[in-house]
C-alpha cells in the first residue's frame, strides 16, 4: 500500500480523488469552474460529503456549464433546492449562478479563467514540501489576495480558506506531503505545466 496524505486514507472515494486529481495542475476552464462550484459547496462541510455528491452536481448543474448556469432563473433554483443529490443550501445554490456570471465576465476580460486564476501564483504551481499534515496551512497570502480580488469581481463563497482549497484541488499548489507517493509525480507535472 503506497503512503498517502493522511486526509485521503479513510474511504475509497477520497483515495481515488487524491490519487488521480488532487493537486494536478489544470488550465481547463471547465475543470476550474467545477472545482470553484464544489469548493464553495464544501464550505462548512467535509470534502467527502461533496465528493460523494459530485456526480449529482454534474447532472443538476448541467455538467458545470457556466453559460447555462448563468441563465438559471428562480424556477431552476427552486428545483435545485428540492434535489437531495446536492447540498441544498439556498446561499450556496444561488452562489453557483452568481459565480457562473462572474466567471464568464472574467473569462471575457482575460481570455480564459485559467489565465486570470493562475496569475495569483505567477503562472507556475507552488511546490511546497510539507512533512506533516499539521504543517499544511488552511490559508496563504496568495489565497487571501485571490479571495479579495474574486470578491471585487463579483464572486461569492470565495473566502481565503475556500480559495486555498481550490488552489490545492486545481494544482496551483502542490500540498502532497513529501512522504506521499503522489508528491514527486505532481511536482513533475508542475514543472511541465504551461498555460
Amino acid at each position: 500500500m503506497p503512503l498517502r496524505c493522511p486526509w485521503s486514507t479513510k474511504t475509497p472515494e477520497e483515495r481515488l480523488y487524491h490519487d488521480t486529481e488532487w493537486g494536478v495542475p489544470t488550465a481547463s476552464d471547465t475543470t476550474l469552474f467545477e472545482f470553484l462550484i464544489l469548493d464553495a459547496a464544501q464550505a462548512g462541510l467535509s470534502w467527502l460529503t461533496v465528493l460523494r455528491k459530485r456526480e449529482n452536481y454534474r447532472a443538476a448543474f448541467d455538467g458545470f456549464d457556466p453559460e447555462r448556469i448563468a441563465l438559471y432563473n428562480d424556477a431552476k433554483l427552486t428545483a435545485l433546492l428540492a434535489d437531495p443529490g446536492i447540498v441544498r443550501n439556498r446561499l450556496k445554490v444561488a452562489s453557483a449562478v452568481t459565480n457562473a456570471r462572474a466567471f464568464l465576465t472574467v473569462r471575457e476580460e482575460f481570455g480564459s479563467f485559467a489565465a486570470y486564476i493562475w496569475d495569483f501564483v505567477d503562472g507556475r504551481p507552488v511546490q511546497n514540501a510539507w512533512v506533516s499534515q499539521a504543517d499544511v496551512p488552511a490559508v496563504t497570502s496568495a489565497a487571501e489576495k485571490m479571495s479579495k480580488d474574486m470578491k471585487r469581481k463579483g464572486f461569492t463563497f470565495c473566502g481565503p480558506t475556500i480559495c486555498y482549497a481550490f488552489m490545492q484541488a486545481a494544482g496551483l499548489v502542490n500540498d502532497h506531503l513529501t512522504t506521499c507517493f503522489r508528491y514527486e509525480p505532481v511536482r513533475e507535472l508542475g514543472e511541465q505545466f504551461e498555460l
